[in-house]
């Protein structure tokens, strides 16, 4: 038996890594996934394929927090209405106000998570929640 042909042990221990690297590799989802919501913010865990992810791992959309407000500017369409009378004429309102929204994410709401690429460890955006249809 040549014993040059023989892998020293950190040449093996090199080739385990890598094959468990590649196998771990392969199971990193690569596309957007469905979770749904175990625990809510400001805790919250999804679970998506039997994993639960926390907090510590998603970003998330702003609107999907709880007490979420924005601004709103613009103004209201044309209308109508009433009896007719001039003061019900063909008009508009402007908007110019705030607006909290109180919906966010409960236990078993349906979450879209994309992961986020380029990091030293998995991450997600939990980018929507939705319904099936």
């Amino acid at each position: 038996m040549n014993t040059s042909q023989i892998p020293s042990a950190s040449q093996s221990m090199a080739r385990v890594v890598d094959t468990m690297h590649g196998i771990a590799q392969d199971e990193v989802p690569r596309g957007a996934q469905v979770g749904i919501v175990v625990a809510p913010p400001p805790n919250l865990v999804v679970k998506m394929n039997n994993i639960e992810i926390t907090a510590k791992d998603v970003y998330c959309s702003r609107y999907l927090l709880p007490n979420y407000t924005r601004h709103v500017v613009g103004e209201t369409g044309y209308r109508a209405g009433g009896s007719g009378d001039a003061q019900y004429e063909n008009h508009n309102h402007p908007v110019d106000n705030d607006e909290t929204w109180t919906d966010t994410l409960k236990p078993g709401t349906l979450v879209l998570l994309i992961p986020i690429y380029g990091q030293d460890e998995q991450l997600y955006w939990l980018a929507d929640s939705g319904v099936k249809l």
